[in-house]
Parts: structure tokens; C-alpha cells; sequence
């Protein structure tokens, strides 16, 4: 893990997740596949399913549909300054990403929405997370 200096904060860096959201911010966000098609997010090494340790990379679709959410109204301290907020999880075909709904009231949200995957920060301590952007 490398250190990394944002908004004056030092941080560790998760090889994993802060490369998956760095392609996911280049607009080449992808996910893992294994021959028999099942598919994961990095960091894996090994199909979920299937055990098999041949992953392709594969592009992630534009855009997926909100399968379930909820609204944040009293978050722990690191999300504090962002409630409300509304969490959910979208379909993006063999993989479902979990993320901030951002781009609608969270009051809004609903299931079968379609949303974009992008990379925000939080207000509370301007941490890169994952977003769900209505389109």
C-alpha cells in the first residue's frame, strides 16, 4: 500500500478499491470474468463461484439499475456531514455495484433507476467513494 496526500489528509492507499475507482474515473471501469462467465470485482484472484483463477478483465457496462436502496439519515462520524444520503445497489449485468446515489433528492431513489458509475468524495472527510449517478 502507498501513502497519499489529499486535502491535506495523509491516507492509505487500498491497492484494490483506489485502483478499481481509478479506472472506474478514466471511464474505464471494468469488472472480473471467469471462463465460464461468472463475474466479480477486483481485487479478486479466484472466481467467487467457480474457484477458477483465469479472470479476464472486461469493460463494465455504461450504466445498471438501482435493485435496492435505502436513505442514510444518521451515519457514523466519517459520513456525518453527508447525510441524508441514499446508498444503493445497481445491476451492471454479470456484477452489481454498491454506491452513493447521487444526482436525485435520496428521498427520490428508486428501484429499476438507471445510473452511471463515477468516482465522488464525501463532505464529511473528502474521501473518494463510489457513486451512482441518475441519469
Amino acid at each position: 500500500m502507498n501513502d497519499e496526500t489529499g486535502g491535506g489528509a495523509e491516507r492509505v492507499r487500498d491497492e484494490g478499491y483506489d485502483d478499481f475507482l481509478d479506472a472506474v474515473e478514466s471511464g474505464e471501469g471494468f469488472y472480473l470474468e471467469c471462463p465460464e462467465g461468472h463475474g466479480s470485482l477486483p481485487p479478486r484472484r479466484v472466481c467467487p463461484h467457480c474457484g477458477a483463477t483465469d479472470l479476464d478483465e472486461v469493460a463494465l457496462p455504461d450504466t445498471g439499475a438501482i435493485e435496492t436502496h435505502t436513505t442514510v439519515h444518521v451515519a457514523a462520524p466519517s459520513f456525518a456531514d453527508d447525510t441524508p444520503y441514499a446508498t444503493a445497489v445497481a445491476d451492471f449485468g454479470e456484477v452489481r455495484l454498491t454506491g452513493q446515489v447521487r444526482g436525485v433528492d435520496p428521498e427520490d431513489v428508486a428501484v429499476g433507476t438507471e445510473v452511471a458509475p463515477e468516482v465522488g468524495e464525501t463532505e464529511t472527510a473528502g474521501e473518494r467513494v463510489l457513486v451512482l449517478r441518475v441519469r
